[in-house]
């Protein structure tokens, strides 16, 4: 009988596991480099895609506006002495950079390029984490308008760009949405590395 209750008191003076502490296996942490952890942090990073995906739409949707609508070669002023809508086709790189006719395979070296610069983008994006939302954004805008450009580039061999801003009476070279894009992605990315150096 003695025994029954010393038994019973000491089961009773047991502590009673917390409700909030995790039980069996899951209490055990899942290791950074576990596919688990992968699947997780890509599922975090995926709606950034979303920003490079709006690029690449928008961008595709005004050169065809542009390509429907405006004559090549031919501008429209919007805000005078400072902004013309203009329909210009890009054998080169962004801004003009480069351009040439085409016919000495150059339009094919960009393109190849291109790809490459395209799979560097794709790798940092990959290897960026989650928690970094600013590099994210960022690289997704140059995703999204290297793809723009590149698209072009392989089915036509030229880029349109219909943007022409003038500075007093400079004419700065004619660009695109996916030149803006890359371009401000770039700028974020350079930002990004000075204040980590820092």
């Amino acid at each position: 009988m003695n025994e029954r209750a010393e038994a019973t008191e000491t089961t009773a003076n047991r502590p009673s596991p917390s409700p909030d502490a995790p039980s069996g296996s899951s209490s055990a942490a899942v290791p950074e480099g576990a596919p688990e952890a992968r699947g997780a942090a890509g599922a975090r990073k995926s709606p950034y895609l979303l920003i490079g995906l709006a690029v690449l739409a928008l961008d595709q949707w005004t050169k065809w506006l542009i390509e429907a609508h405006l004559p090549e070669q031919t501008s429209h002023e919007v805000i005078p002495g400072l902004l013309h809508i203009s329909h210009v086709r890009n054998t080169g790189v962004a801004f003009g950079m480069f351009a040439r006719d085409g016919r000495d395979g150059s339009s094919w070296v960009l393109s190849l390029f291109g790809l490459v610069a395209l799979g560097l983008i794709a790798f940092l994006f990959h290897r960026t984490p989650a928690k970094d939302r600013g590099l994210l954004a960022a690289l997704s805008l140059v995703l999204g308008g290297a793809i723009g450009n590149l698209f072009d580039r392989i089915s036509s061999g030229a880029v349109t760009d219909f943007i022409a801003v003038y500075i007093g009476s400079y004419r700065w070279p004619d660009f695109n949405v996916a030149d803006s894009a890359i371009s401000v992605g770039l700028v974020v990315i350079l930002l990004d590395s000075f204040r980590n150096r820092s």
